[in-house]
């Protein structure tokens, strides 16, 4: 403490500096106040405080020995004198002095003072000195009692800010990082040490940087706010955040920022979205194979009317030349309908396919899916090896690439398909440790380009910048060429262009050369025909009587069940897969209870990897819709012998 001089002004000074640098705590304004008390105005002097319950708490007492303290007892019994005084209160014969310490309205405690001399009291003067003495003295326990209330509300601020389970994040007005708490340097990735001084930019997502003086604009301006944003951890992994903002108390224009890992609820909310798009192609994929069953069923009834009308037309006759560019469109359209059912269907049986006849089976659907406007170049090379995949999810692959580029030439432009040989070592390519001989399939169209943000993600799940897409089409392409032991990789330029790149893994079997079909002769036998559509039904009898069969048509599997007499054992089953009430397979179940040795043939308008698991048929049986006389007797010739 201080040296009190004399002077009466110049020690006032003296004890508000010493009781200013005692107010951080009132139990050290106490102990200050009451030495300078004892050495200002004397003998002994106490100071006693009030708590926070209302009670008096034991004083401080200087000097504090036992000859002095008797000299207060008197003065201290008399305390409860102060309750409703503000005023010194003087014992009788000035030998003691009690002094209320006041802040407004409250009462602080006291300040008491008494003489230990026989027959000596205190002067008005003393008296007055006292007064002063207690005001500086309860200025002094007012602040330290503010500084004790901000330090417990500190105390409890950060106890709340470190518990919680939420982030919390504290910027300055530029968005430069004050404060975080443990959660929140967790879930940046960085010790929560090294957090401070760094600018909430350098862990935002590229897409969310334009939003963030936005969001210290309304902190600023004393609103608060709810952001949903992503964020880049230091790891360099991106989690979906939560971000309730408001103005941070004591500094204008920052912000305290509760952050929310998001990142699961996201997902799940993806995995829905893609569950939902998935339920909606799988009804799509019924929708298109049940049009295309029926289709082929058409194909097969134009075709082989075509084909009998051909049959008795004069060679080189008008007729006979329509009949027979019929009989060619319904190739056409056969190829067609097949590439529709195959299309976005797996689980069916891999296949060692050269790539120029992959590329010219997808042709034609490239060509609809870009359009006129947009020109289609496919060069492949001479020597370029074979592959093994299965077809339709490839075919699936360029469709979906091709109509990625479609979007980015709305005006027109070319998509150059080229096909080579490549040689990869291993790890050359991202995800793909081993090398070995891969065939590289190059999509490069003249469109618009993507954005480093735009190929960073084009191969995430739900990512598009399209306001009406789903998102999986690269996704989707992505995984298709995976799973078969392939790589995909995407090179862009804003403004010039995008190069998808497909490679495969070389088959390692050359392409089966197909058997050609043996001469198609005339087997003597019954044939039991159940189709469900009449008039494919009977065309299918016309086809087959004049190859010398007996023929038996029925329109409803329960018809066929009953329609032969008990003498007549048919050799043949010709049964459609799907019918009504009654599948092919089911039907021939129990024909064969009652004609043991029938031999079976299928035939169906969807395609042999999709209705053949699912009627749990084998698809060497299984002839598919539409199909001509030839292929139909070869079929029967095969299937009974």
């Amino acid at each position: 403490m201080a040296v009190l001089v004399p002077n009466t002004g110049h020690a006032l000074a003296d004890l508000a500096g010493a009781l200013a640098a005692a107010a951080t705590r009132a139990e050290a304004v106490a102990e200050t106040a009451a030495q300078a008390a004892a050495r200002m105005v004397g003998d002994v002097a106490a100071v006693g405080l009030v708590g926070a319950d209302g009670r008096n708490r034991p004083p401080a007492i200087h000097p504090d020995d036992v000859g002095h303290a008797d000299a207060l007892v008197r003065v201290l019994a008399a305390a409860g004198d102060l309750a409703g005084s503000r005023e010194p209160v003087v014992l009788a014969g000035s030998a003691g002095v009690l002094c209320p310490l006041l802040a407004g309205d409250a009462r602080l405690g006291y300040l008491a003072l008494a003489r230990t001399a026989p027959d000596s009291g205190y002067s008005p003067a003393d008296v007055d000195l006292v007064r002063d003495i207690a005001g500086e003295v309860a200025l002094a326990l007012a602040t330290a009692r503010s500084t004790e209330l901000l330090r417990t509300w500190e105390e409890r601020y950060r106890r709340i800010v470190e518990t919680a389970l939420e982030g919390v994040w504290q910027l300055d007005p530029d968005g430069v990082t004050t404060a975080v708490n443990e959660p929140m340097a967790t879930l940046l990735g960085l010790p929560s040490d090294q957090v401070p001084g760094r600018s909430m930019r350098s862990f935002l997502a590229p897409g969310a940087l334009a939003d963030l003086p936005k969001w210290l604009a309304e902190c600023g301006h004393g609103e608060q706010s709810v952001h949903k944003t992503r964020l880049v951890r230091a790891d360099g992994a991106v989690r979906w955040v939560q971000v309730a903002a408001a103005p941070l108390p004591g500094q204008p224009g920052g912000a305290l920022c509760m952050v929310s890992d998001v990142t699961e609820q996201e997902q799940a909310r993806g995995l829905k979205r893609q569950l939902d798009h998935l339920r909606r192609l799988d009804s799509l994929g019924q929708l298109i194979g049940g049009i295309a069953h029926d289709f082929n069923n058409l194909l097969t009834v134009v075709a082989g009317s075509a084909e009998m009308i051909a049959g008795d037309a004069e060679p080189g006759s008008t007729r006979h030349q329509l009949a027979t560019e019929i009989v060619e469109a319904t190739t056409r359209g056969r190829r067609l309908a097949h590439q529709l059912l195959a299309f976005g269907r797996s689980g069916g049986r891999a296949e060692t396919a050269t790539v120029p006849d992959l590329l010219a089976s997808v042709t034609h659907l490239l060509d609809r899916t870009l359009g006129e406007h947009i020109r289609l170049d496919i060069n492949v090379a001479p020597d370029v090896k074979p592959v093994h995949a299965e077809r339709g999810p490839l075919e699936q692959v360029l469709v979906n690439v091709a109509a990625n580029a479609r979007d980015a030439m709305p005006r027109g432009g070319v998509l150059a398909v080229t096909a080579t040989n490549v040689i990869l070592e291993p790890g050359q390519l991202d995800d793909l440790p081993a090398g070995g001989r891969f065939v590289r399939i190059a999509l490069a169209d003249t469109g618009s380009g993507m954005a480093a943000e735009q190929r960073e993600r084009a191969f995430e799940p739900f990512f598009t910048t399209k306001p009406n897409a789903a998102g999986l089409g690269l996704a989707t392409a992505a995984s298709i060429i995976r799973s078969t032991g392939g790589q995909i990789r995407l090179d862009s330029v804003p403004r010039l262009g995008t190069t998808v790149e497909l490679y495969l893994p070389c088959a390692e079997t050359p392409v089966p050369v197909p058997a050609a079909d043996p001469p198609v002769a005339a087997l003597p036998g019954h044939i039991l025909v159940v189709e469900d559509q009449p008039e494919l039904a009977h065309l299918i009898r016309y086809l087959l009587q004049p190859a010398g069969y007996q023929v038996t048509v029925a329109t409803d599997p329960q018809t066929a069940l009953t329609c032969l007499p008990t003498d007549v054992h048919p050799d043949l089953l010709l049964s459609d897969v799907v019918m009504p009430g009654m599948t092919g397979p089911e039907l021939a179940a129990l024909l064969r209870e009652r004609y043991p040795g029938l031999r079976v043939l299928y035939t169906s308008g969807y395609a042999p990897a999709v209705v053949g698991p699912q009627a749990s048929i084998d698809v060497d049986n299984l002839l598919q819709k539409p199909f001509t006389r030839d292929t139909l007797l070869a079929a029967i010739q095969r299937a009974s012998t």
